[in-house]
C-alpha cells in the first residue's frame, strides 16, 4: 500500500540529523548533542507500622526536586571561530563572570523548519574538551563542551 506525502509526514519518525543549536541569540553548528534529559531525584520515607498488623516500617519512594541537566555539545574545530565561541564563554568562569544562557536545540523537518524544540534554561559551561591528537589518524578535530542547566523544556516548533 502506497502512502501519501501527508501520511508519511504525519506518521513517520523524524530523522535526528537535521537540527539547529542556538546559544542565546547565536546559531552555532554542532555535530553532536547529547544529554537532553529530564529527571527527578527521589526521596525515601519510612512510616511506622500501622494498626493493620503488618510488621516493620512501610517504605515509600517519592519524587523530589528536578535534577540538574548536563548537556554535551561537540563540534569540529574551525580556526578562530572555535576559540571565540566556546573558550571565551568558559574562560569567564575564572574571573567569576558566569554568563548563563538559554540553549535551544531545534529538530527540523526536510525543509529546515523546526518541528520540536528543547530549551536548556540558564545553562553555563562546566567543561571544555580538546580533541584527541593521533598522528596515525586523519579524523576531523572535534572539541566538546559540557553545560549544566536548571531544566529542560520541550515545545512544538
Amino acid at each position: 500500500m502506497a502512502f501519501s506525502k501527508a501520511e508519511i509526514k504525519a506518521e513517520y519518525p523524524i530523522p535526528s540529523y537535521n537540527y539547529k543549536v542556538e546559544i542565546g541569540p547565536d546559531t552555532v553548528a554542532f555535530s553532536e548533542v547529547s544529554g537532553l534529559s529530564m529527571s527527578y531525584e527521589t526521596t525515601t520515607y519510612k512510616e511506622s507500622p500501622t494498626e493493620s498488623g503488618v510488621p516493620g516500617p512501610r517504605v515509600m519512594t517519592m519524587p523530589a526536586q528536578a535534577a540538574a541537566v548536563t548537556v554535551t555539545l561537540k563540534k569540529g574545530i574551525v580556526r578562530e571561530a572555535s576559540i571565540a565561541a566556546l573558550y571565551e564563554w568558559i574562560n569567564g568562569i575564572q574571573t567569576n563572570l558566569v554568563e548563563k544562557k538559554d540553549i535551544s536545540i531545534r529538530l527540523c523537518d526536510e525543509n529546515g523548519d523546526p518541528v520540536i524544540s528543547w530549551t536548556v534554561n540558564n545553562a553555563f559551561p562546566t567543561k571544555l574538551d580538546a580533541p584527541p591528537f593521533d598522528a596515525n589518524s586523519n579524523d576531523v578535530a572535534v572539541e566538546g563542551m559540557e553545560l549544566t542547566g536548571d531544566s529542560v523544556t520541550m515545545t512544538e516548533g
